[in-house]
């Protein structure tokens, strides 16, 4: 029986074990992992084993950028997002008649690339993204982490996202070099005052969890004291 306190603690500890594994879709982006699963406790409990579907790719983790301007008001960099599976909400069955268009108010994000390894991996592959997405042209070094990293969808995906912020001057943004794909043809980029974004979360303009997380953690980071 679980206990109710009022301090968290350590996650129970469960071992996860695979009785079979059979991956498919190989050589696509996204492979799904079709397995039949089996916890395990301390105690020596086993459960009774158990089908799970799964979704792995080869590059795991992300980074979330997190780009702030010094102003009158501090404002933050935000971007249009082709998202692809949200044209299709309207397929399915949903709780509530709230589909709208494929198209998200993001920060600009990134996947890790395997090469990419530790925190100095993590901060090329921001300044790599941020020439990508942005245009703006940052060393690695520029780059401060912002708080730890969180989990998106860990009942499919393993994928950790990292979060890392940085100041700089809109004024000497280039033209983004995107990746190529249709996906990030014609983004937009924006700066729009901390105080804006904030509302739209509110209000949901800014319907992305993760973005909703950067802009808040922007705003504890520059509490903080990181502006004078």
């Amino acid at each position: 029986m679980s206990e109710d306190v009022d301090v968290l603690g350590p996650t129970p500890t469960v071992d996860v074990e695979v009785v079979e594994d059979h991956t498919l879709g190989e050589g696509g982006f996204l492979r799904l992992r079709r397995l039949t699963l089996q916890n395990r406790w301390p105690d020596g409990h086993r459960s009774a084993p158990y089908r799970y579907d799964l979704v792995e790719r080869d590059a795991t983790d992300a980074v979330g950028i997190v780009l702030w301007a010094r102003g009158d008001e501090p404002r933050v960099c935000l971007r249009s997002a082709l998202r692809p599976p949200l044209a299709f909400r309207a397929e399915y069955a949903l709780p509530l008649d709230d589909v709208g268009g494929p198209v998200l108010w993001e920060i600009p994000a990134g996947l890790v690339e395997p090469s990419e390894r530790g925190e100095d991996g993590l901060r090329f592959c921001a300044a790599r993204e941020t020439l990508e997405e942005v245009g703006l042209t940052l060393a690695p070094g520029d780059f401060e982490r912002l708080g730890p990293g969180v989990t998106l969808s860990p009942g499919v995906l393993a994928e950790k996202l990292h979060f890392f912020v940085a100041e700089v001057d809109p004024s000497t943004r280039g033209t983004p070099t995107e990746d190529g794909t249709p996906v990030e043809e014609r983004a937009e980029v924006r700066f729009v005052t901390l105080d804006h974004a904030l509302a739209a979360c509110r209000d949901g303009r800014v319907a992305d969890l993760k973005t909703e997380t950067a802009i808040r953690r922007l705003q504890d980071h520059l509490r903080a004291g990181s502006q004078p």
